[in-house]
Order: C-alpha cells, then sequence, then structure tokens
C-alpha cells in the first residue's frame, strides 16, 4: 500500500491528510495530521482533451511511435489521460491515423483521438492549414467512426457550414463528442449547434467570431449553453482575466484546462511543422510563419493549473477543471477525483504548484 500526504483536493474542498492506495485504486482518503501551508498537495491525474504534441513528438501525422513520446511526455507533466488531437488533414491521413492510434487506445496510451477539423471555417481557420478545410462528408464520417471502434472520441465542426448540424448529430449519436470550433457562426447557428447535439466548445474565443453587443456570436452562445468550454490557461491565448470571466460564467463543472500542445512543447525555441505549415516559436510562443497567426501551445497541464489558480480561480475549481470535468464528459467515471474506489491517478505538488510526482494507476510515472 502507498500513502501521499499533505493537503488533498477532494472534490468537496482541500483537506489536510493522506491518500491510500492499493492495487492501483484509491483505497482511502484519511483527513487529520500536521500539515501547514507549505505542505505538499495532491491533486487528481490531469485529462488533456485537446493535445496535439509534446517534447518533440506530434500526434498530427498518425505515426504511433510518436503518439507513444507524446503521451510520455505529457504524462510526466501529470496528464494521466489524454486525447490525441489532429489539425485538418486529408482523409487519408485521418483514416490511416485512427488505425494506427486504435491500438494505443485499446492499450489505455491515449483515452481516444481528437479530429480538430477538417469541416472548420475558412474565414476562422487560425492555425489550421486551409488547403484541407472542406463541408462535412458523410461517407467519411461514417468511415472513421466504424474505423476506430471506439477511439473516435471528439471532432470540432463549425456549426454554420452546409451538412454540419446533421454530421453533428450523427457523431452524437454514435458516442463522439460534437465539438464547436473554428467559427464564424452567429448566435442562433451556434445554439443550433448545441440543440443538434454539441456539447464542447474548442478552445472558447480563439478561432471564432468575436462577440458584439448587437451579434453575440458564438462565445456568447456557448457560454449561455448548455456546452463545456475549452480554456487554454498559457496567459497567451487568454489573458488571465478572460480566462477567470469565462471559469466564472461556465462554473467549473462546464470548464474544461486543456493545452492545445504542440510538438514544440519543453522543446527548445525554433522552427516546427503543424499540418503541412510552418512554425516558428519564440519564447514560448507559436507562430504560423504565413501570417503569424497564433499555432497550438507549449503549455503543460500542470502549468495550466497553476496560471489558472493565479487567475483568481480557487484551487478545487481549478483541479475541477482539469480533471473531473473532463474525465466525466469523456464518461470515464473510473478517474478524474480523489475518491476512494477510483482509480489512482494522482498528482503531488509543492506549495507553489509545482510538480513533484505522478501516480497512474498507482504506479510511480
Amino acid at each position: 500500500m502507498t500513502r501521499l500526504s499533505g493537503r488533498i483536493v477532494t472534490p468537496t474542498g482541500v483537506v489536510p491528510g493522506h491518500v491510500a492506495v492499493s492495487d492501483g485504486v484509491i483505497s482511502a482518503v484519511e483527513t487529520g495530521g500536521a500539515h501547514d501551508d507549505r505542505s505538499d498537495i495532491v491533486v487528481p491525474g490531469f485529462v488533456d482533451l485537446h493535445c496535439h504534441g509534446g517534447g518533440g513528438h506530434t500526434f498530427t501525422t498518425g505515426d504511433a511511435a510518436a503518439a507513444r513520446g507524446a503521451a510520455a511526455f505529457h504524462l510526466s507533466h501529470g496528464t494521466t489521460t489524454l486525447l490525441a488531437s489532429l489539425v485538418s488533414s486529408p482523409f487519408a491521413l485521418m483514416r490511416d491515423a485512427t488505425e494506427a492510434y486504435r491500438p494505443l487506445v485499446a492499450e489505455g496510451v491515449l483515452a481516444g483521438i481528437h479530429f480538430e477539423g477538417p469541416y472548420l471555417s475558412h474565414v476562422r481557420c487560425g492555425a489550421q492549414n486551409p488547403e484541407f478545410l472542406r463541408d462535412p462528408v458523410p461517407g467519411e464520417l461514417i468511415e472513421l467512426v466504424k474505423a476506430g471502434e471506439g477511439a473516435v472520441r471528439m471532432m470540432t465542426v463549425a456549426p454554420e457550414l452546409p451538412g454540419a448540424l446533421e454530421a453533428i448529430a450523427f457523431l452524437r449519436e454514435h458516442g463522439v463528442l460534437a465539438a464547436i470550433g473554428h467559427t464564424d457562426a452567429s448566435y442562433d447557428q451556434t445554439l443550433a449547434g448545441v440543440a443538434a447535439g454539441a456539447s464542447v466548445a474548442t478552445h472558447l474565443f480563439n478561432g471564432m467570431r468575436p462577440p458584439h453587443h448587437r451579434e453575440p456570436g458564438p462565445v456568447v452562445g456557448l457560454l449561455s449553453s448548455t456546452a463545456a468550454v475549452e480554456l487554454i490557461a498559457d496567459n497567451i491565448h487568454l489573458h488571465p482575466g478572460m480566462l477567470a470571466f469565462a471559469a466564472g460564467s461556465a462554473g467549473p463543472g462546464r470548464s474544461l484546462l486543456v493545452t492545445d500542445a504542440m510538438d514544440a512543447t519543453g522543446m527548445a525555441d525554433g522552427q516546427y511543422e503543424l499540418g503541412g505549415q510552418e512554425v516558428v516559436v519564440a519564447d514560448r510562443v507559436a507562430r504560423l510563419v504565413r501570417d503569424g497567426s497564433i499555432a497550438g501551445s507549449t503549455l503543460t497541464m500542470d502549468a495550466a493549473l497553476r496560471n489558472a489558480v493565479a487567475a483568481g480561480i480557487p484551487l478545487p475549481d481549478a483541479a475541477r477543471m482539469a480533471s473531473t470535468t473532463p474525465a466525466r464528459l469523456l464518461g470515464l467515471t473510473d478517474r478524474g477525483a480523489i475518491t476512494p474506489g477510483l482509480r489512482a491517478d494522482l498528482v503531488v505538488l509543492d506549495a507553489d504548484l509545482r510538480l513533484k510526482q505522478v501516480l497512474r494507476g498507482g504506479a510511480p510515472v
């Protein structure tokens, strides 16, 4: 049996005590003991629904070895559950990546595949390669879902495109999270997407028509809906004040911290590639060479948690946004919180929220 001591972030708050782990499962949360404000902090393992790579490895090319490397890098930063996100791509690459990553999902290295595109708005494409954008193709969706055998877990769609509402409904009916993103949709078109079955906002604010008081657009539409909202807490995609505002508006039960990380995460500044486009990373910021658009991030989930708390979000809420809420959205009821009976995915932080130790299924990383 393993015991972790310190300030334990449980679903009901922060309590001094111990977490007991046996056979890969949290066997008990014991309160009490002498712990002060400089004691270690134990939070649930992070769940990242939007990640393109890290540590010099990418998910975007469909290479299984690279995917293992990226997953291992983020695991070392506390991400114990991860979706492999691809960018807009030719269908052949999407199909091949699905088949390549399906064994990794079965093995538990990945929790599934997220296709960010290619059914996105040209106007709001951001760092997506405009060469590969297109309207939804029913045959592609059918083949991907079939080939994935449950491995395809999320897809980002712009709801204003022809056939988009039908695509969203298809995804929902087949157990795939439909996300709204890279969209120039109006407020009404956004709500129509949610009504059709969309349940997630892909990196809220980024890659979206900005709000206006006479046309609220997708940002206000999504915040006003039942959809969960992804928030990139790197202080680059979102100002800390906007991060706190969005999290306060949606609440921790609908807010998700994500990285949107690319392969440059954890690596030196320099030149990289994303979806067939050249990217330059300088002082942590990744931008497309062609037009300067922000191209993903170099964020890890432990840093996202620190930034969220620094923005004024209470630690229990930030931990919920980084773990519990995304796990529940994926339907993973066996993890995402420090509760007896759940899988022992745990992250130990020091008093300054710097990572000290990671356990996945009770095993030290």
